[in-house]
């Protein structure tokens, strides 16, 4: 059908520009030794995974957030999973284990508890697990705070039975928003600098590290500077978000499609895009268009609309939002509608949404 025939509220996503946005790092990263590990939050979709290893440059596997989201990729093929963050509790680790035995799998530590759990978990199931040290740069969340820390988590790590230690990890956002590029390099070089000296930190007390695991899509170019990391976690450029305008590189690939259902005034509507639809951590969302308006709220019941086009819309007629935070968007729809030149070519099911745990 065409797009004017679509049922709103509708995620979505312009196929062009995602194919635009895959082949920015895919052609970037050829030659080169670095690749992309493509962070499944932030399109759910294996659809759109695949997309990404097909258009290369990447290590044929995925990151993902929870064990969850890891299981739904592994299932779709994924050639091997990073779990970017802790994992604990009995039951969960021994879902962790049951992955391990179907695809290579590693996951986040940063204390000693951790590497002790998945010890004992990986053991009772038979299986190694790999685990890296996450590190922390800018997060303030998870990961150790010092090069101490992380080299006697390697050697408790190293000596654990069934585990593999490979490596470290991090991840960091921009401080400044939005950077110039001068500002984007320097503070990526900051934060990268900084996990290769723990990196090289736990080299000198005679481990191994097999793997360096850090940036994201802000600073995918500004890895590929530094011949130690091996790997980034790259997601927000596949679909992209309003903060992230910045990196003029990739377009606007996702969008929310809605209608107007009423006019208050001449400057005053209202759409039929809850807040359900979009989310809304960073802020209202940006209309794209039409032009010229501007949402003054959001809620559960729907979206107000500002602005002098006002004026110019008939109640049913259509307009797109921009999100903030795409990933928050993504994991609100069970599928979202592939567009090209204005009639919908295919439906992106996106069968790891809701999978928080």
């Amino acid at each position: 059908m065409r797009i004017d025939e679509v049922e709103t509220p509708a995620l979505v996503v312009d196929l062009d520009a995602l194919d635009h946005n895959i082949g920015v790092i895919a052609d970037y990263y050829r030659g080169k030794s670095i690749r992309l590990r493509p962070h499944g939050k932030n399109h759910k979709s294996p659809q759109i995974f695949a997309m990404q290893v097909e258009a290369g440059g990447t290590v044929g596997g995925i990151c993902a957030a929870k064990v969850s989201e890891a299981e739904v990729f592994a299932d779709a093929g994924a050639g091997n999973v990073l779990i970017a963050n802790q994992v604990v509790g009995e039951d969960k680790i021994a879902r962790l284990a049951d992955l391990a035995r179907r695809v290579d799998t590693t996951v986040a530590v940063d204390a000693v508890v951790h590497v002790e759990q998945l010890s004992r978990g990986a053991r009772a199931a038979g299986v190694v697990l790999g685990v890296v040290i996450e590190i922390d740069t800018s997060m303030r969340r998870g990961g150790v705070r010092t090069t101490q820390q992380a080299v006697a988590l390697a050697r408790q790590a190293v000596q654990a039975p069934n585990l593999r230690f490979r490596g470290v990890m991090s991840h960091q956002v921009p401080r400044t928003r939005p950077p110039t590029r001068e500002q984007r390099f320097a503070e990526g070089n900051r934060w990268i600098t900084r996990v290769l000296e723990v990196k090289r930190g736990i080299e000198t007390a005679g481990i191994p590290v097999g793997l360096v695991s850090t940036g994201e899509s802000w600073t995918y170019d500004v890895a590929a500077m530094h011949p130690e990391v091996d790997e980034i976690q790259g997601g927000t450029y596949v679909v992209m978000e309003v903060p992230y305008a910045f990196m003029s590189e990739f377009r606007f690939a996702a969008r929310v499609m809605g209608r107007v259902v009423r006019r208050l005034d001449a400057h005053t509507g209202v759409g039929d895009v809850p807040i359900d639809a979009i989310g809304a951590p960073n802020g209202v969302p940006t209309v794209d268009s039409p032009k010229g308006i501007e949402v003054g709220s959001i809620d559960h019941h729907g979206v107000v609309l500002h602005g002098d086009a006002i004026g110019s819309l008939s109640i049913g007629d259509p307009f797109f939002l921009l999100t903030h935070q795409q990933d928050v968007t993504i994991n609100r729809w069970d599928r979202y509608l592939g567009v090209r030149n204005g009639v919908v070519e295919t439906v992106i099911e996106a069968t790891a949404r809701g999978c928080i745990n």
